[in-house]
Formats: C-alpha cells, sequence, structure tokens
C-alpha cells in the first residue's frame, strides 16, 4: 500500500477515513505506518510545567486558566538550575526529548533570557528540546532556534468552526502565525488536538486537514483525550467513546504519514488494551512521567511494563550534543554560571 505525502485533503476524503470499518481503517493506518517508522518503537518525551497557573487565556478546557476556579496553585518560573536538575532525571529514566511548558499568553523580554540558558542547559545533557510557551513573534521564534530549540509545541484545539467555544482570547489565526514563525526559524512544529471537547466529527475532520494541509506537516502530533478538570467548564463535558479516540489517531497516521503521533493526555483514563489499539493505529510518541503540566499522567513503570509486553522499544534519537563528558561538562558550566549570579527565579505570571 503505497502512500504520497498529500497537503490538499478535502473533507470527504477525510470523512471516507472515518467510515471506514474499523478493522479497515486500522490494517490502513498501519501499513502506512510500518512505510515511515519502526512499528515496534515509540519515541519518549517528559514534560515538565516550567511556570504554573494564573494564566491570562480562557481555555475551557485548562485548569491553569486565570479565569476559572481550580486546585492548580500558581507559581513563579522555575530556577534555570531546577529545570536542567529535572531533565536530567528525566534523561536518566529514558526520555529522548524535554519539553518545557510555561502558562503565558506569550514570553514577555524578560523571560527570553532564562528560557534560551534552560534550552542550552538541556541541550548540553544530548537530549532534544521543545517548548510550550504560547503565541511567538518573529523575533522570539529566531531566538528560540538560535539557543538550539528543536521543537515548538502550539497546539491548534479544535477546528477554526468550534474554536471560539472553546478559547475567546486568542485567534484560530494568531496560533497559525506562530506556526509560521516557528517553521520560518527552521524549528520543528509540534501541533495537534484535544478530542472530547463536545466537538463534532466534521470537527475533528475540520482540525486534521488543517494540519495535514499546512505548508509542511507538524513533525509532531499530539493527539489529546480531554481530561475533565473540576473548576473548568468543561468538567462535565461528555467523554469520547474510546473507539472514536482511535479512529482519530488512524486517520492522523494516514494523513500524515511521516510524522510522529503522539498518544498525549487522557492515557490514564485509558486501559492497556485502548493503548495498545493507539500503538496498532499508528500512534508512536508518548509522555512519560507521572504528570503532564497539572494533569495525572501513567507512572514510568507502568509504561515500561506495557511497553515491555507490547514488545515496543524505545526510539533513539540522533541529537547535536557531542560525547558524554562534553555535554556533562558544558552542563557544568551552566550550574556555575546560575550560581555564581542573581537566582533566575522570579514572578512571571
Amino acid at each position: 500500500m503505497s502512500c504520497a505525502i498529500r497537503h490538499d485533503w478535502q473533507y470527504e476524503q477525510v470523512l471516507s477515513l472515518f467510515d471506514l470499518p474499523f478493522n479497515d481503517l486500522l490494517f490502513k493506518a498501519q501499513s502506512i505506518h510500518r512505510q515511515f517508522f519502526n512499528p515496534n518503537q515509540v519515541q519518549i518525551s517528559t514534560l515538565l510545567s516550567i511556570k504554573t497557573g494564573a494564566c491570562p487565556e480562557d481555555c475551557k478546557y485548562c485548569p491553569q486558566s486565570a479565569h476559572y476556579n481550580t486546585s492548580v496553585k500558581a507559581e513563579r518560573l522555575m530556577q534555570v538550575e531546577q529545570v536542567i536538575r529535572e531533565a536530567k532525571k528525566a534523561r536518566d529514566n529514558g526520555s529522548t526529548r524535554f519539553c518545557m511548558g510555561a502558562a503565558w499568553k506569550n514570553p514577555k523580554a524578560r523571560d527570553m533570557p532564562y528560557l534560551l540558558m534552560m534550552i542550552k542547559g538541556v541541550k548540553a545533557l544530548g537530549m532534544q528540546t521543545c517548548m510550550t510557551l504560547g503565541t511567538l513573534s518573529r523575533e522570539q521564534a529566531d531566538e528560540l532556534s538560535s539557543a538550539g530549540l528543536d521543537y515548538y509545541n502550539h497546539n491548534l484545539d479544535t477546528s477554526r468552526e468550534y474554536y471560539q467555544q472553546i478559547i475567546t482570547t486568542r485567534s484560530y489565526d494568531e496560533r497559525l502565525q506562530t506556526l509560521e514563525y516557528v517553521r520560518q526559524a527552521g524549528m520543528n512544529v509540534c501541533s495537534g488536538g484535544i478530542m472530547g471537547l463536545g466537538e463534532t466529527v466534521d470537527d475533528r475532520i475540520s482540525l486534521l486537514c488543517q494540519l495535514a494541509n499546512l505548508p509542511e506537516h507538524p513533525q509532531s502530533v499530539p493527539i489529546n483525550m480531554l481530561v475533565k478538570v473540576a473548576g473548568t467548564p468543561l468538567q462535565d463535558a461528555e467523554d469520547i467513546d474510546q473507539f472514536d479516540f482511535i479512529r482519530c489517531i488512524a486517520v492522523a497516521r494516514v494523513m500524515m504519514p511521516k510524522s510522529h503521533v503522539r498518544l498525549s493526555a487522557g492515557r490514564e483514563a485509558m486501559n492497556e488494551q485502548t493503548q495498545a489499539l493507539c500503538f496498532m493505529a499508528g500512534a508512536n510518541s508518548i509522555f512519560y512521567g507521572c504528570k503532564l503540566l497539572t494533569t495525572p499522567n501513567p507512572e514510568e513503570s507502568s509504561d515500561m511494563k506495557l511497553l515491555k509486553k507490547l514488545g515496543i522499544e524505545r526510539e533513539a534519537v540522533a541529537t547535536t550534543a557531542g560525547n558524554k563528558t562534553e555535554t556533562e561538562k558544558l552542563y557544568q558550566q551552566i550550574i556555575e554560571q546560575q550560581n555564581s549570579g542573581p537566582k533566575l527565579f522570579y514572578d512571571a505570571s
């Protein structure tokens, strides 16, 4: 089953994929997956909240929004040293990519020196780097790229048509503009969506068309299942059917054959069989660790047990770092720089 990389998907074509019998869709997705990836490998990332809570955005799914009364406590930007130590711990536990998320609408000029040092410190450990910081200007994208940032995450979340029902403080076009700046700066794009927001199948089709018809497919496509949090407007949203979620994974794999499709938030609510079917459908990336920003995620040990049952290995990735001695030396230099100057810790709410 040959597969061409396309950027001209139409609604009817994607609807026909969703309408396939479940077994036929999974067979198609797995067949395409095998053309571009080792089917028994998965990329492992760790996600750390480097600045938590008090976000001015009103995303109706997010417990970090200042608009809602949730149990999330606002925290300042983490010290650079602390971030790098967490990255080192993640690397030693098997992660190859370290993702850093800040609850901002956009980073301010005062934030950038600290963010750039975090990137350099994590890169010095030999890991791939990713950040999600909100909207970026062209200049900020260039700065992050020059510091060595490998991936920038900026999810579209849902369809353009349904978007205003979920978020009103940032436009869909602003999100697309940030993705364009990221591409122009030479970084990899990480962009996907959330299923279970109350959207229709048409919204899921529209979202996947938007992603697949970008000038270049996102190198990483997170497919999230809504994690309902008390205090948010979506706390009582109807659960998405697990088979419908798996279909979204499979269709994303068919439409974006060379992208890593990440089985992202919501795994805590999935049993092993559901996760196994997601891998069969073409998912080949997961977040590893007990928390995704502020929401639960399976423990590392349970993930390793599941991957062992399925015969899936961790994907090795190439990095631009030097040998272990060199990277550890640079890591120590950054720690010493942090300790010799003022603490990189301030209120960036």
